[in-house]
């Protein structure tokens, strides 16, 4: 019996994971992964860590070579390797050997597409030297070049959703001077108002300048670099901007083959993550999922469903028969000494989804106020007048509030009524947990 061919087109993310999954279901496949970049398996989130020197280099985020992923995971890797196009009928892939500049194809059995995202470009700001994104290795670099190479004091960091916020701590850790742009009023504008508020505040009291409702912007530029800008009247200076308007799943490929586009613009699969072509799976930030809530087709770009979904596909690309179930989004950001989660909807997408909703907030410490490192926390739930099921939650504070995020999309997976909160038996420890967990005291808010 022949061997199957299983390819894997991308590095990041959901490629290792699919990749690393089909060849354990099969070990006798021939698994390879095409990386059009130099890099494979690298950490993305831990990139505005890198940029702030909180982790000492790029090298500690790239967690396998294409070495050490062929010693350990038995795949062929092949980087700096570029799918030009994929022949459904013959089944080939024709690919691009940027090293060498030679045209090679490949036979596949199974294929999937695990092509991430790409940043979202502002096509005025595209022309300009001192302009980058941050979605990468190769961005990073590029970034701490010019820092080290101009003297770069002044930022502009344009954007202030998570991927921006992150961005705009690292900078000024490493001692510049941020300002921080937004085109709605307030950072965050998908969390909500009271997060907002908080962020606002947290910024404002960490030496962050925040320009909202930022719609007359001007560029003043000097050849291919930008100089200043003219923000309501007012010139600042810039050595160095920053885009960060968010990201958009990366389907040229998929488009150019003729798979199935959504209507979130990302990828349409099954819940095997099967495209329209039987031979064709696809995982990662480049696919729609269902909301668990609104069940519907929603684009969730976060590496924990694109690892998640990587192993879905690559096992099911060797064989097997799994099944993504509904994904509740689940985000945490950091914020200078805060942090801040979001899980579900918030009361805002609630109302855009025609859900009769409602919500309650609290404050509560999150140790025993005699304790020297307590702190408030802002907790937010939003649920189901008619059910009485949680539909969302955002919460403020400091560590704590990941695990709040997690028990709420615990909730919510498993459709468990709001005022069952009140009625888990938390633990108490004077120096780790308060005596009334915020959770409990948001439960009994509700009726």
């Amino acid at each position: 019996m022949d061997k199957k061919n299983i390819i894997i087109i991308g590095g990041n993310a959901a490629g290792p994971a699919a990749a690393a999954k089909a060849k354990r279901v099969d070990p006798n496949a021939n698994v390879i992964m095409i990386e059009a970049g130099e890099y494979i398996s690298t950490g993305t989130c831990e990139l505005p860590y890198v940029l702030s020197s909180d982790i000492n280099s790029y090298k500690d985020i790239i967690f396998y070579d294409k070495e050490k992923f062929k010693e350990e995971k038995g795949v062929e890797v092949l980087t700096n390797h570029f799918v030009e196009s994929i022949n459904k009928k013959e089944r080939v892939i024709n690919i691009l050997d940027k090293e060498n500049a030679r045209n090679i194809s490949l036979p596949y059995d199974k294929l999937v597409l695990c092509t991430g995202s790409n940043s979202i470009k502002l096509e005025k700001y595209s022309q300009y030297k001192n302009v980058f994104s941050l979605k990468n290795i190769s961005d990073l670099l590029s970034i701490n070049n010019h820092i080290s190479n101009n003297q770069v004091k002044k930022v502009l960091v344009v954007g202030a959703g998570y991927i921006g916020i992150e961005a705009t701590e690292a900078l000024s850790k490493i001692g510049l001077n941020v300002t921080l742009l937004e085109l709605e009023k307030l950072p965050f504008p998908q969390s909500e108002l009271e997060v907002q508020n908080l962020v606002f505040e947290c910024l404002k009291n960490n030496g962050i300048s925040f320009y909202g409702n930022s719609k007359n912007v001007q560029i003043i530029s000097d050849y291919d670099k930008i100089k200043s800008f003219k923000i309501d009247g007012r010139i600042l200076e810039i050595d160095l901007v920053l885009t960060a308007i968010g990201v958009k799943p990366n389907i040229k490929l998929a488009k150019e083959t003729g798979l199935d586009i959504g209507t979130t613009g990302a990828i349409k699969v099954n819940n095997k993550l099967r495209s329209c072509n039987s031979n064709i799976y696809a995982a990662g930030d480049n696919i729609e999922v269902i909301n668990r809530i609104t069940n519907r087709s929603d684009y969730i770009p976060l590496a924990t469903i694109a690892h998640q979904t990587g192993h879905i596909a690559g096992e099911n690309a060797a064989g097997g028969n799994l099944f993504l179930q509904p994904v509740v989004k689940n985000i945490a950001v950091k914020i200078f000494d805060y942090y801040y989660t979001q899980v579900g909807l918030t009361q805002k997408e609630a109302v855009l989804n025609n859900i009769n909703s409602d919500q309650v907030t609290a404050v509560r410490p999150n140790l025993v106020k005699v304790m020297p490192k307590s702190r408030n926390v802002f907790g937010k739930i939003v649920y189901n007048k008619n059910s009485k099921l949680i539909l969302g939650a955002t919460f403020f504070g400091g560590h704590e509030v990941s695990g709040y995020a997690n028990i709420i999309s615990t909730f919510i997976s498993n459709k468990i009524e709001v005022n069952k909160l009140s009625k888990i038996n938390f633990n108490y420890t004077p120096p780790l947990s308060p005596m009334i967990n915020l959770l409990s005291t948001l439960g009994r808010k509700i009726n």
